[in-house]
């Protein structure tokens, strides 16, 4: 195979533009390479190529997607689903596969947010990682995505991200940094949006200072479709391949060389890595899948990711006592099992709701009758459809209701304008809950939705997000007892939209979003600002009970600690439980979230056993972002730490004290008083001098009022010889510094 070196300067430019919409473009001894859409299946177009999904692709196996993988809290599982995809990309003749997407859910109203994990960084970077892992393990390059602040749909092609370095660093990085460190991937993404008014496409402190230099990245940089403005500051900044492909891209590039603007070593340096892509191209004699192994495994994962959110009276599981089981909605016979636009997979099959309820049933001698209870779009009798439903309920033992978004009211490509469902949905819901002795929700979708004001009049909720192609089975299974339901929420569920964070500051205006929450992010918000959610990120009931014991936290050098519980399992079947260990505030000046998460385990126990969880508190877990030092630094002192089964459920809790990072930061006349008095050095000798000038007043209360002061401002208002006199004593420790 060619060297980027061996080509001409046209060749080599050419390479770094796709040759189709899919394609990479062929150089004398550099194939051209397949680059799909995943991240939960394979979406190869077999006919004209879009990037909305609108049209035909080869089927494949649709796997959960992220929203509902993100609640397994299971990077293993994440792990089995990327490699399964990777053995049907190479089969399809794929070589990359556009993801996972790790941006963080910011807000709910986010379009895209069936395609992110997370509103916590630490969670979404392990799944994450493993998914990448299970990938490139399987033989296909990922491409981690949309790197980065890409939280909206609205305005996504030119939105200009306003946020604090702080945030961006802490909130925003790391589940990219993760996935870049621990697991190699061999495509980074760049996002549509402007950060700080700059493209992602051509911003190189994104592309080239942090990912390259601080990382350590050396895979390839390619563009989200139809991204790049400017091919040439793209290159520059550290893009290598401009997707899907840019008529023009390549003689621009190629006179920017010419004429002196464009480095022709850049041009080099990115065909090079384009080249070095094609590593990933798969067999023309790849084994087939075996996809009824696959649709098992999808199966399986989408009974690990449902939540049962509410269970009041033991209302599930169901059993032979049911009697009849009215099944309601007419989402149970037309699932809805994966999001909209250019992830869209075309199942190889798909379990239906409706169905596996009743061959369930059947098994157990239920009966089980249908009613759509609404229409999916404008020409249903939703009135006769919900007077239907409202009959069946009475006459059952227990109404079974399916209820939530359309396709038509979440995608990619637009944000939901509020947190509701249709309300004739909601009326729907209240009725049945009326007629029927026990009600049970089952809640379809890609995001949350608001749950009043019906949530206290029914008796259970199983949030099932989107579940893939064996979500029907997997919805049977849970609702019969024959799976555990062991999802555990991987977003807060509020109780309205204007108890969001960042209510107020999404989408923004006028080309701007100002990221005005900060650091609370979701669940941080919740816990600091001291706001009880509908439910709590954490949050899933199980068919068991666990509890959580004797926590220990042991210091194993200046900023790192490891913690251990016992976790038992005190009801009577099998389950799992998702510890979860969350760092509380802590020392220092700087602002910090009342809980982040730091470490989390997903554990299976049988009736009454008990296991011993160790988790692990690296440097990361304790650092904040020093934004004048540009780095990661542990305050010296003591961190909370609190174990639970959500963030608002807290088991047990403990202090560790760490010796962190000693930073003596050097003085000087702009320094204030109080940080004289505070310096580790010169702050002993500084407070006897103040307390020898200061007429009486204790030392403490002279820092209250004054300590603000800069000092040589201070200095400047004695008078005469004595300021002259403490200006040279105080100009002489600066010196000798």
């Amino acid at each position: 195979m060619s060297t980027a070196a061996d080509l001409p300067l046209e060749d080599r430019a050419r390479l770094l533009t796709g040759a189709d919409f899919w394609t990479t473009a062929a150089a004398p001894g550099v194939p051209s390479i397949v680059l799909t859409d995943g991240p939960h299946g394979v979406r190869r177009q077999v006919g004209d190529s879009d990037h909305l999904g609108l049209n035909a692709a080869a089927p494949a196996t649709c796997f959960p997607p992220a929203v509902a993988v993100g609640s397994s809290w299971n990077p293993d599982l994440a792990r089995r689903i990327g490699g399964a995809v990777a053995a049907e990309a190479r089969a399809l003749g794929v070589a990359v596969v556009l993801g996972p997407g790790v941006n963080i859910k910011r807000h709910p109203l986010c379009g895209r947010n069936f395609e992110y994990y997370s509103e916590d960084p630490l969670l979404a970077g392990a799944l994450g990682s493993a998914q990448v892992q299970g990938l490139q393990d399987g033989g296909a390059g990922a491409s981690v995505k949309h790197f980065a602040l890409n939280n909206q749909e609205t305005e996504r092609m030119r939105v200009s991200v306003d946020a604090d370095p702080r945030t961006v660093r802490e909130i925003y990085l790391p589940a990219f940094e993760r996935i870049v460190t621990d697991a190699s991937p061999a495509t980074v993404m760049c996002s549509y949006n402007r950060i700080d008014g700059v493209h992602a496409s051509e911003n190189s402190w994104l592309l080239t200072t942090v990912l390259r230099d601080e990382w350590g990245y050396d895979g390839l940089v390619v563009s989200d479709w139809g991204a790049v403005r400017d091919p040439v500051a793209a290159v520059r900044a550290g893009l290598d391949l401009e997707m899907p492909h840019g008529p023009h891209s390549t003689a621009r590039i190629v006179a920017a060389v010419r004429s002196g603007e464009l480095d022709e070593a850049v041009v080099t340096r990115a065909a090079q890595r384009v080249i070095d892509l094609t590593r990933w191209a798969p067999s023309d004699d790849e084994p087939a899948p075996d996809l009824d192994a696959h649709h098992a495994l999808a199966r399986e994962a989408a009974a690990e990711c449902a939540v049962l959110l509410r269970n009041e009276n033991a209302a599930l599981p169901l059993d032979a006592a049911a009697g009849t089981v009215a099944v309601i909605g007419e989402l149970a016979r037309t699932p809805r099992y994966q999001g909209g636009g250019s992830s869209h997979i075309n199942a190889t099959r798909v379990d239906v709701p409706l169905d596996e309820i009743a061959a369930r049933g059947s098994d157990l001698g239920v009966a089980v009758e249908f009613a759509a209870g609404y229409g999916i779009g404008d020409d249903a009798d939703d009135t006769a459809l919900r007077d239907e439903a409202v009959a069946a309920a009475a006459r059952s033992g227990v109404a079974v209701v399916f209820a939530g978004l359309t396709e038509a009211e979440e995608s990619e490509g637009f944000d939901r304008p509020d947190l509701a469902i249709d309300p004739q949905q909601v009326e729907l819901l209240r009725a049945v809950a009326a007629a029927a002795p026990r009600t049970v929700v089952v809640l379809v979708g890609g995001g949350v939705i608001e749950l009043e004001p019906w949530h206290d009049e029914v008796d259970a909720i199983l949030e099932a997000f989107l579940l893939g192609q064996g979500g029907g089975a997997a919805i049977a299974d849970l609702l019969f007892g024959l799976a555990e339901p062991s999802g555990r929420l991987a977003e807060t569920i509020p109780h309205r939209l204007e108890q969001t964070p960042a209510f107020g500051n999404f989408p923004g205006e006028l080309g701007t979003v100002r990221y005005g929450e900060g650091l609370l992010v979701g669940y941080r918000w919740y816990t600091t600002r001291k706001i009880a959610p509908r439910y709590p990120f954490g949050h899933g009931l199980g068919y068991t009970s666990f509890t959580i014991e004797d926590l220990v936290v042991e210091v194993t050098g200046a900023d790192t600690a490891t913690a251990s519980v016992l976790v038992t399992n005190t009801g009577d079947r099998a389950g799992s439980h998702v510890v979860q260990l969350y760092v509380g505030g802590g020392p220092g000046s700087v602002f910090r979230p009342r809980r982040s998460l730091a470490a989390f385990r997903k554990v299976e126990l049988d009736p009454g056993a008990s296991t011993t969880v160790a988790l692990d508190l690296p440097r990361r877990a304790f650092a904040h972002w020093d934004t004048p030092r540009g780095d990661w630094v542990v305050s010296p002192g003591d961190y909370p730490i609190e174990v639970g089964g959500s963030s608002a459920d807290i088991d047990g809790a403990a202090t560790v004290t760490l010796d962190g990072d000693v930073i003596v930061e050097p003085l000087g006349m702009e320094s204030t008083i109080a940080e004289w008095a505070a310096h580790p050095v010169a702050g002993e000798g500084f407070r006897t001098a103040l307390a020898g000038s200061a007429g009486g007043m204790p030392v403490d209360q002279l820092l209250e009022l004054a300590g603000s002061m800069p000092l040589g401002k201070a200095l400047d208002m004695l008078p005469g010889p004595a300021g002259d006199e403490a200006r040279a004593q105080l100009e002489a420790v600066i010196a000798g510094q």
